[in-house]
């Protein structure tokens, strides 16, 4: 006697609950969205010491809202750089985003208008949140309430730093090096994780090199002839493990 066939059950949905998904944005989003405080403050702080108006700290943290480029367009803006510079810094700064747009989770993601802010506000965090173990059965609405919750986060605390900063009586050095120390730990902490020796020493070369032979352009050739060392290197390593 032959048994019967076994029922082939599909997974069960994501769960639709909005609460649910608000709750869980919320959790998700409480300790970066805090740690972007502190980050997004000195942002507003340095809009303001710049010698720009508190309201182009929620223009640029709302309108661009991409952290490190943020920080850079605020020198670009002050020395009233061509647009072709900045467009192209641009590219550089944020080219990591294309590789980003490879594995995140923009399918869950419904209607037109979700997934054009979704594609807005991906972000490091953003991604790194939505591409985690913990994530898979995550829907679009949730990933959409933590991108959200993040811009929040970040425009309330860049309006917060410019506000204060503009009530102010004395300047406060030493601000401008946030955004390089910000890099710096992250640098390291991405060294402990990969131990790769040539990388950091590619980078000290691309960065000494446009010091001295292109003074005026350091950032823009240094991030060139980075991202093209790094090619090379990754092409390198795929032949030698082959």
């Amino acid at each position: 006697m032959t048994s019967a066939p076994e029922l082939l059950v599909p997974d069960a949905p994501p769960t639709t609950d909005r609460r649910a998904d608000l709750l869980g944005a919320l959790k998700d989003s409480s300790s970066v969205g805090l740690a972007m405080f502190p980050l997004g403050i000195a942002f507003g702080l340095l809009v303001v010491h710049a010698g720009l108006d508190w309201w182009w700290a929620t223009a640029f943290s709302a309108l661009i809202y991409a952290g490190s480029l943020e920080f850079l367009l605020i020198g670009l803006a002050v020395a009233a750089t061509p647009l072709a510079q900045v467009a192209v810094t641009t590219l550089l700064v944020n080219f990591r985003h294309v590789f980003y747009a490879l594995s995140f989770p923009l399918h869950r993601v419904r209607g037109r208008w979700g997934k054009l802010y979704s594609t807005f506000a991906l972000t490091d965090e953003a991604y790194a949140l939505s591409t985690g173990e913990g994530a898979r059965n995550w829907t679009g609405r949730r990933i959409l309430l933590l991108q959200l919750l993040f811009h929040v986060c970040w425009v309330s605390a860049a309006t917060a730093g410019a506000l204060f900063g503009a009530l102010l009586p004395v300047r406060l050095e030493g601000l401008d090096f946030a955004l390089t120390a910000l890099f710096v730990v992250l640098a390291i902490d991405a060294y402990r994780v990969r131990r790769d020796v040539p990388v950091p020493v590619l980078a000290v070369l691309c960065a000494v090199v446009a010091m001295v032979f292109f003074p005026g352009q350091l950032l823009l050739v240094a991030f060139g002839l980075f991202c093209g060392c790094l090619l090379v290197h990754h092409f390198h390593e795929r032949r030698s493990r082959a």
